[in-house]
């Protein structure tokens, strides 16, 4: 069972640490994005019809990115362009895609709830010679898809960027004191905009993820608030790529020993808190650190 859950936990964290390192960027830029959910919804129903449509996961992959960050930059346009409260935009996308997902599923499809869709091309299992056959390492490193190990991937790639590139240094003073940056002659709007598109890349590449890398079909409660738990991830790494990654094995753990947990006598309803529960309870605890830390420090 621990292998099983091992296993499940790589899983599950990908979709969650995709999102969270986009979110990461975009709050780097500046810009705080609660509709992360919402471009994972939309993500997850246009990958599952293009791998059905074309018969090709990379096809369905950059579909959904591309949906995403178009979606990205709508609500950034929103928020740097016409002044709009960053949060009410966040929350009014993720209110508008699960409306919009609900017509479109009527309107196009016939059906309410739940979309299956024949042929769909399902990302590929890696297995490891040798390693796959050595007892939890094995369950660990082998048997997972491309996009899970180009997740894990992006984790030192992000934190190089962020320290070492020219776009990564000028973000981060976009973000962090935009008149200052403007007075250097860089344009904190549009970096701005630009980090919210890679956020909803990102966000949608993970949305995909679900939809055709882990069940096959699409549901409109797929996401499940995975999004609000990635923006919650970033927000634990304090815009730290490694930490935000530990959040998000964090919540992947718990998420799949729910799985494992439920049919063993205890309501399945309960069951499945218990990943938020836990993600809530990692919060307060560093929340507490953090003030007794300030304290002490004052």
């Amino acid at each position: 069972m621990i292998e099983n859950v091992l296993h499940s936990a790589i899983i599950m964290t990908t979709p969650v640490l995709l999102a969270a390192l986009g979110g990461l960027i975009n709050r780097v830029g500046g810009l705080v994005n609660i509709g992360l959910d919402s471009m994972m919804l939309a993500g997850a129903l246009i990958g599952l019809i293009l791998a059905s449509q074309t018969g090709s996961w990379g096809v369905a992959l950059i579909g959904a990115a591309a949906v995403g960050g178009v979606l990205g930059l709508l609500m950034s346009l929103c928020v740097t362009r016409l002044s709009a409260n960053e949060i009410v935009v966040g929350l009014g996308f993720n209110i508008l895609i699960a409306g919009l997902v609900r017509f479109f599923l009527k309107s196009a499809y016939g059906t309410s709830g739940t979309l299956s869709l024949p042929d769909v091309a399902r990302l590929p299992r890696i297995e490891i010679p040798v390693i796959a056959d050595i007892p939890y390492l094995g369950a660990v490193l082998s048997g997972h898809d491309p996009l899970t190990w180009a997740a894990w991937l992006m984790v030192p790639v992000t934190v190089w960027f962020l320290r070492s590139t020219p776009l990564g240094l000028r973000l981060r003073a976009a973000g962090a004191a935009p008149e200052a940056a403007r007075a250097l002659g860089l344009s904190p709007l549009t970096l701005r905009d630009v980090s919210t598109i890679f956020a909803g890349l990102m966000a949608g590449l993970a949305g995909s993820y679900l939809s055709i890398g882990v069940v096959g079909l699409f549901n409109e409660g797929i996401t499940a608030g995975r999004g609000f738990i990635a923006l919650a991830a970033f927000y634990f790494g304090r815009n730290r790529p490694w930490p935000t990654a530990a959040c998000a094995l964090l919540f992947g753990f718990f998420d799949a020993l729910q799985i494992r947990l439920q049919g063993r006598g205890v309501p399945a309803e309960l069951i499945q808190t218990l990943p938020y529960v836990m993600v809530i309870v990692v919060l307060t605890v560093m929340a507490i650190a953090v003030r007794r830390a300030r304290t002490k420090g004052a």
